[in-house]
């Protein structure tokens, strides 16, 4: 593995990107309430505060959990919230160690097909369907990894220029585009609540 990711928006975090598989990996698991350039850059951070140029499952599965977190929370801190998410690395990480050997690409490698390999990625500890789904088109899109059926197993996220997600952004502009879809998503999401309110209000002042 040996592409050229445009995630963190930054060339050292994301050369490691694309070299590391547990780099990608932990890179997913930390995109969540924080802006994607922030959580795709903390692989970085974090192999840079270990003293390491990558990750290494092995050593992090084995590190006090709390000096690990410590580690993550230092300023500029990894996350929003470095404590919970330590811990989440971690575990995703003693996963790996005790699944594949500490080999993170073994996730996806040789795999036949999208559905096994989606239900792969949903069994890594902190991957919802969504996070599995997005990482697998990742893998499709810009990783070369492209088992029987992975697109369908990716969901809308598998879609060729949807701009839905991280495994569309190559640069500046598909980010833009990726970041519309999220603030519309977002919106409509928030106009979808309020209708609910309404009907419910309107729903028990008929009622009375």
């Amino acid at each position: 593995m040996d592409v050229t990711l445009h995630l963190a928006q930054d060339p050292e975090a994301d050369a490691l990107l694309g070299r590391s598989p547990l780099a990608a990996l932990t890179g997913m698991l930390l995109d969540q309430q924080i802006p994607m350039e922030w959580a795709f850059k903390g692989p970085a951070t974090i192999a840079q505060r270990m003293g390491a140029d990558d990750l290494d499952a092995r050593d992090i599965a084995a590190r006090d959990p709390e000096a690990f977190a410590a580690l993550l929370s230092e300023k500029p801190a990894v996350h929003r919230y470095p404590g919970s998410m330590a811990g989440r690395i971690q575990q995703l990480c003693q996963y790996l160690v005790e699944h594949y050997d500490g080999d993170a690409e073994a996730v996806w490698k040789g795999v036949d097909s999208g559905t096994e390999l989606l239900k792969r990625l949903q069994d890594l500890p902190g991957f919802g369907k969504q996070k599995a789904q997005i990482f697998l088109a990742l893998l499709g899109k810009q990783l070369g990894v492209q088992p029987k059926g992975w697109r369908e197993a990716a969901g809308a996220y598998g879609e060729e220029k949807s701009f839905r997600s991280v495994a569309d952004i190559t640069g500046p502009e598909s980010l833009a585009k990726v970041r519309a879809h999220k603030q519309e998503m977002k919106a409509a999401a928030k106009a979808a609540k309020t209708a609910g309110k309404s009907s419910g209000t309107a729903g028990k002042s008929s009622g009375n």
